[in-house]
């Protein structure tokens, strides 16, 4: 699918979609309790879709009516299911450690580019506690063998989803077990959220600097009904497209004191030079002469997309480091984001860890691919906001991944050149 988006500033009013990270942390603590939870507010996308199908049949009925997904757990997991996880990392890396931990043999299956993700080293501690694991990297991805606890040790610099998949499964086990971080510990702040959803489903973890303690023997218990928060990550994008408008943007069903890391958007915008305006549910972000930032990007890499682009917006030196699991991501981020912003005419230089960019506030016009990565191509548009003409996006469709309405929402947007 291929999306021409016009050239101008924009401004505007747009509500922020439910956090797909907070929803897939909700519909798996749900699947896990002891009775009917009724999950509200929902935004649905490719990768919602795929935790319901993986759930659904397997440790719980799913039932999904409009914004609203309700989740009946069954009281033990189904044997020899076939878990197709479709492209969604956060469901592969969240359910393999909780089907080791239920026991029952399940198979996993999904898009070539997810097989090829690393799942270690999480796939062998997997191992080492007694689980049996098939061949890494191909699917499916066979399990069996129930987990068993005791000590996990995790380096800090890998993604924060294996750390979480942990703390979902190990309060099912029947003894104690501890994660120990060794190292620099990177995006807790998702690690955190975890650790909130799971209080709220009565699951105890307690933590120091860089160990988590689990009890074993825990039941999940359902609150009854929860909401899903408003997305910092995708919401990301129009506080950046407000930070380059004199106008404005204001986006709205967004809390300030979540627990999602790329809330640190506001704090960076900021920092740039745009204006900011915060309510308890809403945010105003406005812009006129932007200029260049150093941004630690170890506990926010979803934002670099956005934040390269508002880079070239800005005058001066940008320089986004700690970005190395980029690489890692729906496409090598290093490299699609350097290949979108050099085809717009930026002048940007990759590191081995993220970019230098020497931003003049303007871009050109082009064609860019958006590397079949939702961010890419959310980006690219945002990307329009400061290029001489439109900016044509060939497999724009990536955005179904997790923001399905994305254009639907940009077009509503006021814009001008």
């Amino acid at each position: 699918m291929q999306t021409i988006v016009s050239c101008g500033k924009r401004w505007g009013t747009v509500k922020a979609i439910a956090s797909k990270s907070h929803i897939h942390r909700l519909l798996i603590c749900a699947a896990l309790s002891d009775k009917k939870t009724v999950i509200k507010d929902v935004t649905f996308s490719a990768d919602i879709m795929a935790t319901v199908s993986c759930l659904n049949g397997y440790i719980a009925d799913v039932f999904v009516d409009y914004d609203t997904i309700t989740v009946q757990p069954y009281k033990k997991a189904a044997a020899d299911c076939v878990l197709n996880l479709n492209e969604s990392g956060s469901t592969y890396r969240f359910l393999v450690p909780v089907a080791c931990a239920l026991g029952e043999q399940v198979s996993f299956t999904g898009s070539e580019r997810l097989s090829h993700r690393p799942l270690s080293p999480l796939y062998d501690l997997l191992k080492k506690h007694g689980c049996t694991l098939s061949e890494e990297g191909v699917f499916p991805l066979i399990c069996s063998r129930k987990l068993e606890p005791g000590e996990f040790v995790v380096p800090g610099d890998v993604s924060s989803q294996f750390i979480s998949g942990l703390l979902f499964a190990l309060p099912l086990l029947d003894g104690d077990s501890v994660i120990h971080i060794t190292g620099k510990m990177e995006s807790y702040p998702y690690i955190k959220m975890t650790i909130d959803v799971l209080k709220t489903f009565n699951i105890t973890v307690e933590q120091d600097e860089q160990s988590f303690y689990i009890s074993g023997n825990q039941q999940y218990i359902s609150p009854k009904e929860v909401v899903a928060e408003g997305d910092w990550s995708n919401a990301a994008f129009f506080i950046g497209l407000g930070a380059m408008s004199e106008k404005g943007i204001q986006v709205e069903n967004v809390n300030p004191n979540s627990l999602q890391g790329d809330k640190q958007i506001v704090d960076i915008v900021k920092w740039m030079g745009a204006n900011i305006e915060q309510t308890e549910t809403s945010i105003f972000v406005s812009g006129e002469k932007l200029t260049g930032a150093r941004i630690d990007a170890s506990h926010i890499p979803d934002l670099v997309p956005i934040l390269a682009v508002l880079g070239c917006a800005a005058k001066g030196e940008t320089v986004i480091y700690n970005a190395s699991r980029l690489r890692l991501k729906e496409s090598d981020r290093i490299e699609s984001i350097f290949n979108m912003l050099k085809n717009l005419g930026a002048d940007i230089k990759k590191t081995d860890d993220g970019f230098i960019i020497n931003g003049t506030g303007n871009l050109k016009s082009g064609t860019v691919d958006g590397a079949n990565d939702h961010r890419i191509v959310m980006a690219s548009a945002c990307a329009s906001s400061i290029t001489d003409g439109n900016v044509t996006i060939n497999g724009s469709h990536a955005v179904h991944k997790s923001y399905p309405t994305f254009f639907e929402d940009l077009s509503k947007l006021n814009s001008e050149k």
